[in-house]
């Protein structure tokens, strides 16, 4: 792309003497400046639909005309467009994460009101046949171990030495005498001792398993996550 630049300083011939041969206007001058002129239009890109060649370079500021969403034609895209394609990606309600960066995406998009998400939750698809699950945002679950309906078995030991009981007998007798008659001899009543038995029982309950206190998480990893809301 060509300026054009003026050969021949026609002005300065008016203030010339006449009878100065360079008063004259040459017919070669006229023919140079034509030639210029023609150059420089002719590579000059028309206003209507140019044709670039080249690397063209834009000056900082330049505005053109933002191409409807969707396009995918080979127009050149503004940042509008840009920001606007990008946005639609990000609907209200999408969820933006970041494993490092816990800047706000209004910040990072340029667009948007986010408010931090799922703080210390894991998120899990909906599913309507599932009345834990058929309903947006809802939330459920535990990170401790709620134990389960059980039983436990029991081990009882009996420990018994054994005993013995003591038999007092007492016996009323009778004697015949000799040359007749009879002796009575009267004892004291029979007695039976008393003693414990000296069994005894030991009763323990089998125990298993270690403590619930955060034993309802899955492996995870964490992140930062933002739920769009206008």
């Amino acid at each position: 792309m060509s300026d054009y630049t003026k050969s021949t300083n026609f002005a300065t011939k008016d203030n010339l003497s006449s009878g100065n041969p360079l008063k004259i206007v040459k017919g070669t001058e006229i023919d140079t400046e034509f030639n210029n002129i023609a150059t420089a239009i002719a590579t000059k890109a028309d206003l209507a639909s140019p044709t670039f060649t080249g690397t063209p370079t834009l000056p900082t500021g330049t505005v053109a005309v933002t191409q409807a969403n969707g396009s995918n034609t080979t127009t050149i895209a503004t940042t509008a467009f840009v920001q606007a394609a990008i946005a639609l990606l990000y609907p209200v309600g999408s969820i933006y994460t970041n494993a490092t960066n816990s800047t706000n995406p209004g910040t990072l998009l340029g667009f948007g009101t986010w408010t931090a998400f799922a703080a210390g939750r894991v998120m899990v698809g909906f599913d309507s046949g599932n009345a834990l699950f058929d309903t947006a945002e809802e939330t459920g679950g535990s990170a401790d171990a709620i134990t389960v309906s059980h039983t436990h078995t029991a081990t009882s030991t009996v420990t018994d030495p054994g005993h013995t009981h003591t038999h007092n007998a007492n016996i009323s007798s009778q004697q015949n005498l000799a040359g007749g008659g009879s002796n009575t001899v009267a004892l004291s009543p029979a007695t039976i001792n008393s003693a414990f038995t000296g069994v005894t029982v030991a009763t323990t309950v089998a125990s298993a398993g270690s403590s619930g206190t955060n034993a309802n998480y899955q492996p995870y990893i964490t992140v930062y996550m933002w739920k769009r809301t206008a």
